[in-house]
């Protein structure tokens, strides 16, 4: 049987990439840390990291234990929760998410689960941008796409892709692109993502990637605006489908080169491993989980 005091030193240790400042946020002494450490290497029969002089890495082994590491530390902490539970769910919850998705459906619902909890209270940021969880007052963020840093735990809301629609009024005026090389003698609507204008726009076929460099004479930090002017009739917007599907519904936007698949944009609540997960934290997860599997379909 595993300590979970190890398996968190172990965690730590990875995030950090140094044992010595691992055991300092956990509060053990220097040897303590090293004994815990080799201790769970002896246990699996394994080494867990490779050691240098000023850091600490991960092997093979170290990698793929670490997953398994902290779905069970989570499973523990959730078991914990369950058995405390009992009162009402409160306390307050600082919540960044992207423009777009962010008004459009997830603030309905979030109005919804104040309803239900309302000893819960809550920040919302609305930005494009990705917000630093370590360093901005934030707890948790929305985003879209896969998760760059190991350090952050995410929960996947909703898969989803990317796709190109415009308003029917600008496909009867422009024509309707029939292969992605297209884009490039249209209006693209062009907005602006960490890192950079997000002006290449790749699709699939197959499993073969198609890369096209778009152009277009409007330019936002705002997402949410690139979905407002394809919907005015100005020009092809590649947008996930979470931001767009109501639109196509409603018949203000049509989607465009459906034969392709657009790149993959799942929504993800993400926060850091060090804060444990609150029951208001746990109850916000449950009840958006819920509500993305009534939506029905989205677009895979």
């Amino acid at each position: 049987m595993y300590s979970t005091t190890d398996l968190q030193l172990f965690i730590h240790t990875a995030d950090l990439g140094s044992l010595s400042n691992a055991a300092r946020q956990l509060d053990l002494l220097p040897a303590t840390a090293s004994a815990s450490l080799k201790r769970l290497e002896q246990q699996l029969n394994t080494r867990l990291f490779v050691r240098s002089t000023r850091s600490m890495r991960l092997t093979p082994e170290g990698t793929l234990f670490l997953e398994y590491s902290r779905q069970a530390l989570a499973l523990l902490q959730e078991g914990q929760a369950l058995l405390t539970a009992g009162g009402p769910v409160s306390g307050h919850l600082r919540l960044s998410m992207p423009s777009d998705v962010g008004r459009n459906v997830l603030l309905p619902w979030l109005d919804a689960f104040q309803d239900n909890h309302p000893q819960v209270t809550l920040s919302l940021q609305f930005s494009d941008r990705v917000v630093d969880l370590f360093r901005d007052p934030v707890d948790v963020a929305f985003r879209y796409g896969p998760l760059d840093d190991s350090t952050l735990v995410s929960q996947i809301l909703a898969p989803s892709r990317r796709v190109a629609v415009a308003a029917p009024s600008y496909l009867a005026k422009h024509g309707r692109p029939s292969v992605p090389k297209d884009l490039a003698s249209h209006n693209c609507l062009l907005y602006y993502l960490q890192h950079g204008l997000f002006n290449n726009w790749r699709f699939y076929t197959g499993k073969t990637a198609v890369d096209v460099k778009v152009r277009g004479d409007r330019m936002t930090d705002d997402a949410a605006i690139a979905r407002t002017w394809a919907v005015a009739g100005v020009g092809i917007a590649y947008k996930s489908w979470l931001d767009v599907r109501q639109d196509v519904a409603d018949g203000r936007l049509e989607i465009i080169l459906e034969q392709f698949t657009g790149e993959e944009t799942p929504l993800s609540m993400v926060y850091p491993h060090r804060s444990s997960m609150s029951p208001s934290l746990r109850a916000l997860l449950a009840f958006l989980r819920a509500q993305f599997a009534a939506l029905g379909a989205v677009r895979e």
